[in-house]
């Protein structure tokens, strides 16, 4: 991840003038074909599946920076490949585990991250998939993170960060999704 080079923005629940970044449901696809964007895919679902409630994900990742953020975006990826967001959020990685007590990371330790994506209502409908983007930034909506570890707000210099994601049976990287039963 280049904080000089972030994931832009693209709709969403946003703060900010929808002159500067747009509000709203938006074709993801764009910021999807970024290589600093992984992008988890299901298979087309078989039947239509309610999600309703907070959406959470857990993250096992590495970065060789003192600190770092973590985006996640929940898409409803249609028949056509239109990929629509519904919620995403962010961790700074120096809070992953106090807002009051932050703690710089060692790098390339591996840590367990959860990131509150939000809260969404979607019927993802038959032959619809599900996808998860993860990635460092979503910029200007969130705040770039240059990775160097130093007090907020006080660096004039930034550094790009080798980031690794890991899911294996030692590192079990997942969404948890509120599937609501019968739906």
């Amino acid at each position: 991840y280049d904080p000089r080079f972030p994931v832009e923005t693209n709709g969403g629940n946003n703060c900010c003038s929808p002159h500067i970044v747009p509000w709203g449901p938006y074709d993801q696809r764009p910021v999807e074909m970024r290589s600093d964007v992984l992008c988890y895919t299901s298979a087309p679902l078989e039947n239509d599946l309610e999600v309703t409630g907070p959406i959470e994900v857990l993250l096992h990742a590495a970065t060789d920076g003192r600190d770092t953020d973590w985006t996640a975006k929940l898409v409803d990826v249609g028949p056509s490949g239109y990929a629509v967001n519904l919620c995403d959020g962010i961790l700074r990685a120096r809070y992953r585990d106090s807002l009051t007590d932050p703690s710089l990371l060692e790098p390339g330790r591996v840590y367990a991250y959860t990131i509150d994506v939000g809260v969404t209502g979607n019927v993802f409908r038959k032959g619809h998939c599900i996808r998860l983007e993860v990635s460092s930034s979503n910029f200007p909506r969130f705040d770039r993170n240059p990775n160097t570890g130093n007090p907020i707000g006080m660096d004039a210099q930034m550094r790009a960060a080798g980031q690794t994601v890991h899911h294996s049976r030692a590192y079990p990287s997942c969404i948890r999704l509120p599937v609501i039963p019968g739906s």
